[in-house]
């Protein structure tokens, strides 16, 4: 059924129907079904049915066009699940399987997506990317702190190579336009702490985010509609191929370069330089002015009485929003 109205036209019942080989009241069924999955239909007498917004299906041949060569051999398994609890949830049962190094899995809805801190990650079907990244690592936790940093900057590298300029880093691991969320980044790590471990990055990416769907979001957002200010939605399989080509090999390479390769161009794309912030610490809060991150990637705050503390976690908050 999504497939037949993906192309955002209208489709009488009698066609559905047909083209289904169902019943019309069948169809009637499916298209009230499609609504629990946040999709938004509109009904119009002597038309038929259309989506609300076009939709491009995750394909896993339509990713693979925009792979680039050097980057098919880090690529493991490729999952494309309909509804997932969480892609990264899955992943984490799947290395404990013994899944291949590199696989990937990608859902066109989660229904525990999941944010930092334990927050939900909105997760409306079919519009945004929710991708999730398996790799192990020989050297332990210790050998890849910072990854969350050098993650970012792939995701910054995929989407300027996409056109979308404006965007920079908010530490740790948000990718911002404009003071405004566009993407999150969420590393889980699990494994022995001195021994080989195994991590799941995981990427949300606002593609297209309906307003209803947004209003409980505590933070100001964008998504990729907006910035454009064209038509995003035929084009999702292509941003995945672009951001695997990024992502794949800094995950490759990052036991041998470490943070160190990355901090430089983080910096560039730093969107907090400068600005005034709220640092959240259990029951305490920090404030004053971002003065960057360290040769480690911690944030240094300069403080009101002129000194600077460096955080290795924390909740931020820019002042003006």
């Amino acid at each position: 059924m999504l497939h037949a109205l993906a192309d955002g036209r209208f489709h009488s019942g009698t066609e559905l129907a047909g083209l289904l080989g169902i019943s019309r009241s069948a169809v009637w069924k499916q298209l009230s079904a499609l609504s629990e999955f946040g999709i938004e239909l509109l009904a119009v007498s002597g038309k038929g049915y259309r989506l609300q917004h076009p939709l491009q299906l995750l394909d896993k041949q339509q990713i693979d066009r925009h792979l680039e060569s050097r980057v098919r051999p880090l690529l493991g398994e490729l999952e494309i699940h309909d509804q997932i609890h969480s892609t990264n949830t899955h992943l984490l049962e799947m290395a404990r399987q013994g899944v291949d190094n590199g696989s990937v899995c990608l859902a066109e809805r989660q229904t525990a997506g999941k944010g930092r801190r334990g927050r939900n990650w909105v997760s409306p079907f079919g519009h945004n990317i929710y991708l999730s990244i398996l790799w192990r690592f020989q050297g332990g936790p210790a050998a890849i702190a910072g990854l969350s940093l050098a993650m970012g900057v792939a995701v910054i590298r995929a989407l300027r190579g996409f056109g979308i300029s404006d965007v920079g880093l908010k530490w740790p691991n948000d990718i911002y336009w404009r003071q405004r969320k566009l993407a999150g980044i969420l590393i889980e790590v699990s494994g022995e702490s001195s021994g080989p471990c195994h991590a799941v990055m995981g990427l949300g990416l606002n593609v297209y985010l309906p307003a209803h769907e947004g209003e409980g979001i505590e933070q100001d957002w964008v998504d990729l509609h907006d910035i454009l200010a064209e038509s995003i939605h035929g084009k999702r399989n292509w941003l995945v191929g672009e951001l695997l080509n990024q992502l794949l090999p800094v995950l490759a390479e990052y036991e041998m370069r470490a943070l160190g390769h990355y901090l430089e161009e983080w910096r560039r794309y730093d969107c907090m330089q400068g600005k005034q912030v709220d640092i959240f610490m259990h029951e305490q809060v920090f404030s004053g002015v971002v003065a960057g991150i360290d040769d480690h990637g911690l944030l240094l705050l300069k403080l009101a009485d002129g000194h600077i503390r460096a955080f290795a976690s924390g909740e931020v908050s820019f002042r003006q929003i």
